[in-house]
Parts: C-alpha cells; structure tokens; sequence
C-alpha cells in the first residue's frame, strides 16, 4: 500500500487490483461538493436494505416519524461537529462516512470520535476499498475513537475487527454492551506508514 497527501484533508490509498492494476481510494469531505451529498441521498436506501432484516433487523423503517431519509442528512449536513465523508474509487464515489462527536456511554475517557455511518456500495466490496478508506479516516480525526456495531450483524462486527486490529497493531479495547460490540482506540499524528 502506499499513502499519498494530494492536498490537506484528502488522501488516497493506491491498492494493486486483481489485475494488477493500482486503484486509488480516496476519502474528501461531502460538504464541498453537491454532487456527493446527491449520491449519497442515491444510494442510502441500499445502505439501510444492509441494516434492515435480515442482517440486523434494528434499523426503524423509513417514512416513520422522525426517521426519514431527509431528517438524516438535514442533520449531517447542518451540524458543524458532524464530518460527511464521501469514499471514493477512483474517481467515482464508492460509499460514504459519518463521523460524530463520541458519546458517553459510561466508560470513561469519553471518545472523541465515533463512526457513526460506514458504507461501500455492493458494486465496490469485495476489493478493499473499506479497508483502506477507514485509515484515511482514523488519521484525518486524531483522537480517541469508538466504533459499534450489533453483535447480529457478523459481517461489520468481522470488517471492523479486522481493520481495527490491522490499524492498531492489535492495540484496542472491545466490549459487548447492550448487544452491541464496541471497538475502542486512540490515533495520532504521522500514523501513515512512509
């Protein structure tokens, strides 16, 4: 893998394919373009088709009160606190991410940063594409992070098991809360390999 700075704040992996080929991911900020906040609206039904039954049967429904697509990305987009991140494949978007102020949830220290929304769409997976974008997110946000996933949903508890390991070297706290399993660890500066 090698880790390129293209500009502050955007940074891209290239991967060797499966024909060899390098593949740029890429992770920029969703507030600078509309196009991206347009994808992103496109392809979040699919996004919750993944955390509804059966994978996870947890998330509410859209169109219930409260919880429509809409009322998300008024949320994302209008609170400063909140990073919408778009994924990208080349130069195509491929997913996208939501990075929150950490919440208290009793243990102590408070995190700085929680994943608080992580997708590649189907056409992307299967090519690393999450595994190396969510680097690119651990070293834009330096801090104490926490990610969650539920424990039902075995392909995210998996994926981020093994990206948290890898990015830490094995350094990080999990524990099972409530049915969800939580990944805790710190990052920091110059943490990209040269």
């Amino acid at each position: 893998m090698r880790w390129n700075a293209i500009r502050p704040g955007f940074f891209f992996i290239g991967l060797a394919d499966t024909r060899r080929q390098v593949v740029t991911v890429a992770v920029r900020d969703a507030r600078g373009m509309a196009t991206d906040r347009v994808w992103i609206e496109g392809i979040y039904r699919e996004y919750l088709d993944d955390l509804s039954a059966p994978h996870t049967g947890l998330f509410p429904a859209l169109g219930e009160i409260g919880h429509g697509a809409a009322d998300h990305f008024v949320r994302w987009f209008a609170d400063r606190k909140v990073h919408v991140l778009t994924i990208l494949r080349g130069d195509r978007p491929a997913g996208f991410a939501v990075v929150a102020p950490g919440e208290a949830a009793g243990a102590a220290p408070r995190p700085d940063y929680r994943m608080a929304e992580f997708f590649v769409s189907r056409q992307a997976r299967r090519g690393g594409v999450g595994a190396a974008a969510a680097p690119l997110i651990f070293d834009r946000f330096a801090g104490r992070w926490e990610i969650l996933e539920h424990q039902s949903n075995r392909a995210a508890v998996g994926f981020w098991r093994r990206v948290v390991a890898d990015y830490t070297l094995g350094k990080f706290e999990e524990r099972v809360i409530n049915g969800e399993v939580r990944q805790r660890f710190s990052t920091g500066p110059a943490r990209r390999p040269t």
